[in-house]
């Protein structure tokens, strides 16, 4: 700031202007620009058009019963009797028609392990994924 004397022309710039400017485009992009982020896209599970329930299927328990000293043990799978050599094929049947692969086998405690052993076997080349083993007090 002068006082008296010539006027010179000042060569600051006015930025006031330029600021209030800047702040309505600011706003302006502000409420215009839809927002970038829009998150994960998931698909939820649309509820069933089936109301009615649906009922567990029971599981399936096969059963070792020792029938002698150094014999083979007989089978029943849920206390329905099945041979050794029909086994597998009884399984195949069963399992083919359920959602689950779970088998439980059962036996007496007198059963050498090695039926247990070729029980499994024989399971899981039926297709069961899972063999659990309950006690004889089960």
């Amino acid at each position: 700031m002068t006082l008296g004397g010539p006027r010179q022309t000042a060569a600051e710039i006015n930025v006031t202007p330029l600021i209030d400017v800047l702040l309505v485009l600011l706003i302006i992009f502000m409420v215009l620009l839809p927002q970038h982020y829009s998150g994960e896209k998931t698909e939820l599970p649309q509820q069933s058009t089936d109301t009615t329930p649906q009922k567990p299927e029971p599981p399936i328990v096969i059963q070792l019963r020792e029938v002698g000293a150094g014999q083979r043990p007989t089978l029943a799978i849920n206390h329905e009797d099945v041979t050794w050599d029909n086994l597998e094929a009884r399984l195949k049947d069963i399992y083919l028609r359920r959602i689950d692969k779970v088998a439980f086998l059962k036996g007496d405690p007198e059963i050498d392990f090695q039926y247990v052993a070729e029980l499994v076997d024989i399971t899981h080349h039926a297709g069961i994924t899972r063999v659990g083993l309950l006690g004889a007090n089960v």
